[in-house]
Parts: C-alpha cells; sequence; structure tokens
C-alpha cells in the first residue's frame, strides 16, 4: 500500500503560495488537497477554478480537488478543465451519487467519494464498485483547525475493512485535525493518504512536510 501525504492549501500562505507548494513537494508530499467551499453545503467560502487553473502546473503533484459544494456534478467539468486529477464528492450533497461519479469519470479523472462525521460509513456500499478514494472526514467539513474526532478512528477501521472485503484498490482518505501526534493512530486504523493543512503550513511547509513523510514511510 502506497502512503501519501495531501497538504491541504486552505491552510497555505497565499503570498506565496507556488513557493510552499514547492516546498512540499520537494519534501515528498505527492499531492496537493484542494478544498472548495461555496457557501451552502458548508458555510465558508474558499476558492474555484481560476485559482486551481492558475497553480496546475507550478509543481508536478497530482491535484487532489475536495468539492464541498451542493450538487457537485454542475462542476464537475469545469474542475477538470481547470487540472483536477482527483475529484472528490460528499455523498451527503449529491441528488444522483452515481451520476455524479459517472460524470467524473467520464470526464478522465479519478473519483473519490467523502463522508461527513455523522454519516454511517454503511452509506458507502452502493458505490464501493465505482470510486477510486474514499475520503472520510474526521472533523465537520468547512473549516480548517479543528480538532480532531476521535470517533473517526473506528469508522477508519469500518472503511478499510470494507475496501479489503470489496477486493479493490481504493484509496483511504482521512482530512481534519491530523498532526504529527496522532498522524500514526490515524495510518494504523487503515487511512493511506493523509491530508493536513495547519501540521504542514503552520510553521515551515519544507520542514513540517518532510517530518509528516518520516512517519508515513514507517507504513511502507
Amino acid at each position: 500500500m502506497k502512503y501519501i501525504l495531501a497538504p491541504s492549501l486552505l491552510a497555505a500562505d497565499f503570498k506565496c503560495l507556488a513557493g510552499q507548494m514547492k516546498m512540499t513537494e520537494e519534501n515528498g508530499a505527492e499531492y496537493l488537497h484542494f478544498d472548495v467551499m461555496d457557501g451552502m453545503f458548508v458555510p465558508s467560502i474558499s476558492f474555484g477554478m481560476p485559482v486551481l487553473k492558475s497553480i496546475k502546473g507550478a509543481t508536478e503533484q497530482v491535484m487532489d480537488v475536495h468539492l464541498m459544494v451542493q450538487e457537485p456534478v454542475r462542476y464537475v467539468k469545469d474542475f477538470a478543465d481547470a487540472g483536477a486529477d482527483i475529484i472528490t464528492i460528499h455523498l451527503e450533497a449529491c441528488q444522483d451519487v452515481k451520476e455524479t461519479i459517472q460524470k467524473i469519470k467520464n470526464c478522465g479523472k479519478k473519483a473519490g467519494i467523502s463522508i461527513c462525521p455523522q454519516t454511517d460509513a454503511d452509506q458507502l456500499l452502493p458505490y464501493m464498485e465505482l470510486v477510486d478514494m474514499i475520503l472520510v472526514m474526521s472533523v465537520q467539513p468547512g473549516f480548517g483547525g479543528q480538532k480532531f474526532i476521535p470517533e473517526s478512528i473506528e469508522k477508519i477501521r469500518k472503511v478499510r475493512r470494507m475496501i479489503t472485503e470489496c477486493g479493490r484498490d481504493i484509496d483511504l482518505e482521512v482530512d481534519g485535525g491530523i498532526y504529527q501526534d496522532n498522524v500514526e493512530e490515524v495510518l494504523k486504523a487503515g487511512a493511506n493518504v493523509i491530508v493536513a493543512g495547519s501540521a504542514v503550513f503552520g510553521g515551515d511547509p519544507g520542514q513540517n512536510t518532510k517530518a509528516m513523510m518520516e512517519r508515513l514511510r514507517q507504513y511502507e
């Protein structure tokens, strides 16, 4: 299993964004996590297609786009065209989840599905044969810097069992409140893609990325 760090750009300093992205890349982060918020599905508003398009190509990292928006099917093609490599939608935000996943696939992109802390993992079962990645939110979506919800550990374990039972190579990503002092617990539970915002960009992004990657590499 490959272990991947996905620094969350929501926590980056946009005055020097390209430089910070490069620092994470040089220290082993293969993905960049791009949180899109619409002020409807979640209270906050973040950034959209123009920002993604402008940073695509600044590094060779995979653009991991997380759509925290109502009815994301409306925006799939736009984000695909802007440079997304993976597009993750929320189960709770879609009227037709399968249609939305299929649209992502039709755009030639990897498809992810995310669930909020209050959503039971069993609701993922109808989509296990369709997605490339499952994202478990370990905080309430919409705000950075929150504390990790401890009950998420059992949900991560459950989702990893579900992935094993379905026999497909599905990545398990976890997002929210992950730092150097708790990342090992998340990895042990079954995650292999770690989203980290404040843990990477709160200080020296290069050194923080390097430290997080050292912990991830222990599991390879």
